[in-house]
Parts: C-alpha cells; sequence; structure tokens
C-alpha cells in the first residue's frame, strides 16, 4: 500500500470518527426514558415509542463500537501498522479497507471468527 492511500485512509477514518462522535452526541437524547402520557397515548402508541428508544439505542452501541474501531486504525496508522491483518499478518485487501477502513482483519479471518472457530 502506497503512502499515498494509507493517508487517503487516514483522511477518512478521521472524517469518520468526527461523523459518529456528532451523531453519538444527538442520538444520546433520543435513548434517554421516554415518559408518555398515558392518557393521551394509548397502548400501541407507547409500544412503538419503547421499541423505537431500543432501536436508537441499539445503533448508539453499533457506532460506539464503530468509533473505537475508527480510533484504533487510527493508531495503526500511527504505529505503521495499518492494513495489516491482526490475525494472520497478511495484508488486508484493499477493497476491504475501501468499504470498511476501520477494519482489523482479512475476509478470511474475519469469516473464520464469525463462525466461531477458533483463529
Amino acid at each position: 500500500m502506497t503512502k499515498t492511500q494509507v493517508r487517503q485512509y487516514q483522511q477518512d477514518l478521521m472524517q469518520l470518527e468526527t461523523e459518529l462522535m456528532e451523531f453519538l452526541g444527538l442520538s444520546s437524547k433520543a435513548s434517554e426514558a421516554v415518559e408518555l402520557d398515558q392518557a393521551r397515548m394509548g397502548r400501541v402508541s407507547r409500544g412503538d415509542a419503547m421499541q423505537q428508544q431500543a432501536m436508537v439505542s441499539a445503533a448508539h452501541q453499533r457506532d460506539e463500537k464503530r468509533l473505537i474501531a475508527v480510533r484504533k486504525a487510527l493508531k495503526r496508522i500511527e504505529g505503521d501498522d495499518f492494513g495489516w491483518c491482526l490475525e494472520c499478518g497478511e495484508d488486508i485487501n484493499v477493497k476491504r479497507l475501501d468499504v470498511a477502513p476501520e477494519t482489523e482483519l482479512c475476509l478470511e479471518c474475519q469469516s473464520i471468527q464469525e463462525q466461531g472457530q477458533p483463529l
């Protein structure tokens, strides 16, 4: 991988970090407890509100995990370890990095991990 490619991934990761931080700041209010006026809202509305809150909370947790992965990838760039699979040590395909620059594993190691097999 060229230095130009690494710089581009670094810029992409920094932009993604900023976007995730902004989104997490906004979505924390959306996941607060829902207070409902039961006289005005029926069971269906209350159930919908609680389901929506649960979905926002799940998205918030997913984005927090992704933010951590983005920050780890930025540290790997600083340490010249970016683009290498943390499990097998082979380089990660640039097409995979184009889709998810924060990825830590090559496609084969990721597949093995998702199947629950020891690496």
